[in-house]
């Protein structure tokens, strides 16, 4: 047996983009908010830096600027339309979370601070900008825990600790969600008019990552395994100051204070790369030089990572300015950065690519017609603001811009909605794919499998790529899904807090973005942005200048191009 929810719509995620949503849908709409977690726990926390807004508090900047760098820094992939949304609503945005309580850092005359981020520049190009909006260097974790305290006082109903594990289809629509509760076993059914998925990302595909070990891209996943498209899954971004052997982020905000990178000659190396923005260039950018910099035995004591120095600052602007990241460091590496410098290199941090969306949150089929019923914000999502390598700082933007227009839309449109009737026995395929699971005695254990899976996608699929290398990761991952269908087995088979059934399940969706990811770079035969093929080292606007859809075909993968939308900006070489 199962329970059974009615709501208008269920939102799945609590990160910045589905809390978001959720406040502008309170009190117009039964609004049911789903998390894996709990609400403060979503990965929207762990957000460093700060927000991007041309609120020019600092110097004068304007929202043209920023939709430039936005354009440029996703190296013209973007959708220009969709940045204009974003950069424009910038400022009302930041406003709004100031007005809602987020405590940011203050200039002496009372108004916002702001800093330098990579890739933010002033007229269109010319020189770094000060435009990230930012508390501390813990700008997402405030962020996420105003957002909470508005989903709260309005009266949003929470449901922590569910899983989803099933998109409810029916004719063509989205009428529901299958959730799994991990305190009891029991599978949950939503009914409802409108499904927004806001799942985030899913950087545990790769070995090295700063994502948490929530981001298993369980939406992603379940929107693809029902046909529905996933666009521009090639390109992931790996920031460049990971902490070496860990993949914990050190936020580009050590850069923008003034943070250098260096060699093990002691070079400042990013002159070489990036003359005119330096340190502060793209991440894409700056993730090559670093790795360009190790291959050439450049790396310090010629092992594979680089520095990143932050002596320079003093105690004192790094207790005010960067006080989590010197925590970090000093505990995960016993350093303190105000005396020595941090081993970096690059780590999986950032999906460009998901679900194909509107600028109104409403998820698109391969034909590019909205999917009754189904909405989609956040890192799962792709607009495309990003295009192929986002920008710091575009994160935390993206979510509040686009996580409140999901929530306006379906506030405008559901309660005109009919309620589509669940398909007979929902719940049956999931309660039959875990027991299937459940009852074998022997076999091999998800984390095995998926230890194969990311160390394969780091080598194969990581900053460089090749087809040959893409080729080889393409036929392994098929063979650990084979092996994950067919061999999968658990040595705790109960009901409550499985966390063993909790590995297998995400190990399901994390192999299918796998083989996605893969294609869809296998099928992209130039470089730009953050896919990098080193057979293909040339960006070709001419045969590339489009977005990659990938969608189930029966029992092959299809895949599609799809146009970009270009508006002010024509692309141009690149120059940094």
């Amino acid at each position: 047996m199962s329970e059974k929810h009615t709501h208008d719509v269920v939102i799945v995620g609590s990160g910045l983009a589905g809390l978001r949503a959720a406040v502008e849908t309170a009190g117009r709409l039964d609004v049911a908010l789903i998390s894996k977690v709990f609400p403060t726990r979503s990965h929207s926390g762990a957000a460093q830096g700060g927000i991007a807004a041309a609120l020019g508090n600092e110097e004068p900047d304007s929202w043209e600027w920023h939709m430039f760098d936005t354009v440029k820094g996703g190296d013209y992939l973007t959708d220009q339309d969709a940045a204009e949304v974003l950069t424009r609503d910038a400022v009302r945005a930041v406003y709004e979370l100031e007005h809602m309580g987020v405590p940011f850092n203050r200039n002496p005359n009372g108004t916002i601070a702001q800093r330098a981020f990579g890739g933010h520049t002033r007229n269109f190009g010319e020189a770094p900008v000060k435009r990230a909006c930012y508390a501390a260097d813990r700008t997402g974790r405030v962020i996420l825990d105003t957002l909470y305290g508005q989903c709260v006082q309005r009266g949003i109903h929470v449901y922590p600790e569910l899983s989803v594990v099933d998109l409810l289809v029916r004719d063509g629509v989205v009428c529901g969600v299958v959730a799994l509760d991990w305190a009891t076993g029991a599978l949950h059914v939503f009914h409802a008019k409108a499904v927004m998925l806001a799942t985030g990302g899913f950087g545990k595909v790769f070995k090295t990552t700063s994502n948490c070990f929530a981001n298993t891209g369980d939406g992603a996943a379940l929107v693809f395994r029902h046909g529905f498209p996933l666009q521009d899954m090639e390109f992931v971004q790996f920031h460049p100051t990971g902490i070496y052997g860990l993949g914990v982020l050190i936020s580009e905000a050590a850069r923008g204070e003034g943070g250098i990178l260096r060699n093990r000659l002691g070079e400042r190396f990013m002159e070489r790369y990036a003359p005119t923005i330096k340190d502060l260039a793209a991440r894409d950018v700056v993730s090559r030089a670093i790795m360009s910099e190790i291959r050439a035995g450049r790396g310090i004591d010629g092992r594979d990572f680089v520095y990143l120095d932050l002596t320079h600052l003093g105690k004192e602007r790094l207790a005010e300015r960067l006080s989590d990241i010197s925590s970090f460091v000093r505990i995960y590496l016993g350093i303190d950065p105000a005396e020595a410098p941090i081993p970096v290199q690059p780590t999986c941090h950032y999906m460009m690519g998901g679900i194909p969306t509107d600028v109104d949150g409403r998820a698109l089929d391969v034909q590019g017609r909205p999917i009754a019923g189904l909405y989609a914000a956040g890192e799962c999502a792709c607009v495309s603001v990003h295009g192929a390598n986002r920008l710091g700082c575009n994160s935390l933007l993206d979510l509040v811009v686009f996580g409140r227009r999901a929530g306006r839309h379906m506030a405008a449109q559901v309660p005109s909605m009919d309620l589509t009737p669940l398909p007979s026995q929902a719940e049956a395929p999931v309660r039959e794919r875990m027991e299937k699971i459940k009852e074998r005695t022997t076999g091999v254990r998800p984390a095995v499998l998926r230890e194969r899976m990311q160390q394969e996608m780091m080598e194969r699929c990581g900053v460089y790529r090749t087809r040959e290398g893409l080729d080889k990761a393409l036929e392994t991952v098929r063979g650990l899904q084979e092996e994950c269908r067919r061999n999968v087995f658990l040595d705790y088979r109960g009901e409550r807090y499985n966390t063993d059934l909790m590995e297998a399940l995400e190990l399901e969706s994390l192999l299918t973005l796998a083989e996605v990811i893969l294609v869809s770079a296998a099928s992209r035969r130039e470089s730009r942005g953050a896919h990098s093929r080193e057979d293909y080292p040339d960006r070709d606007d001419q045969n590339f200048l489009h977005h990659s859809l990938v969608y189930r075909d029966g029992d092959k993968i299809g895949v599609a191009a799809k146009p970009v939308s270009i508006t002010r900006f024509e692309p141009k070489p690149r120059v940094y």
